[in-house]
């Protein structure tokens, strides 16, 4: 009888828990840009994204809300939450995971249904669009999420501009919408408007804190405004 021959095929060195694998580069660039090669290769060998594929989350920012909720805990069973900017849906599925029901959340982009969440595929800056996700809703939210950020067009002034622009829309609508003792979560930018835009949020919330969550590039001027114990108007 002839010995069991060798297994040729090497087992799968995807994601896993705990996200570990060596350093890979992809073996061709197929009319990609410098840049997008560095960013597919930046999302390969990125640790929390591979956790989030080990996971099953939609995408790596999963853990950046997973981080700020075990830090303030706002995501409740029974509490009403509206997600802005919502695709591909890892913050709706982290809201989901921790007991949230009632959830409606908005994108430009199409995305696949996540129930119970109620998903608008819509421009947030639409006038029509945030009484919309409060009918969806049914109700006023506690806790707004935004993880919003525009298309950028490459011209530095203009795309800070936009994201500025974003993200004051964002905190505008939490105000006029939460219930009291509420939560305003918003991604924002190191800089002199973020830091305006945290004194104005200090007018109306008992609390506002920049968190800069692990899962958040280091080299990344990202941070997260998140406002809790909304004063009533």
């Amino acid at each position: 009888m002839e010995p069991p021959r060798k297994r040729m095929v090497r087992p799968p060195s995807g994601g896993t828990e705990s996200g570990r694998g060596k350093p890979q580069r992809l073996k061709t660039a197929k009319q990609r840009t410098t840049s997008q090669q560095a960013w597919l290769e930046r999302q390969i060998n990125d640790p929390f994204a591979a956790k989030a594929r080990a996971h099953g989350y939609r995408s790596r920012a999963a853990y950046k809300l997973t981080e700020i909720d075990d830090r303030f805990h706002l995501l409740k069973p029974g509490a009403r939450v509206i997600d802005l900017g919502l695709a591909p849906g890892g913050w709706t599925q982290v809201a989901l995971e921790r007991g949230v029901r009632d959830l409606a959340g908005v994108d430009l982009l199409p995305v696949d249904p996540l129930p119970p969440a109620h998903i608008l595929q819509m421009d947030f800056t639409d006038p029509a669009c945030g009484p919309k996700l409060i009918e969806l809703l049914g109700g006023a939210p506690d806790v707004v999420l935004s993880d919003m950020a525009p298309n950028t067009v490459g011209h530095r002034q203009t795309d800070h501009l936009r994201i500025m622009g974003l993200i004051e829309a964002a905190a505008e609508f939490a105000v006029q919408v939460l219930r009291p003792g509420g939560a305003f979560v918003a991604k924002a930018f190191q800089g002199g408007e973020t830091a305006q835009l945290t004194g104005d949020l200090k007018r109306v919330f008992a609390e506002v804190k920049n968190v800069k969550p692990k899962a958040s590039r280091a080299e990344s001027s990202e941070i997260y405004l998140v406002a809790t114990g909304f004063k009533a108007r």
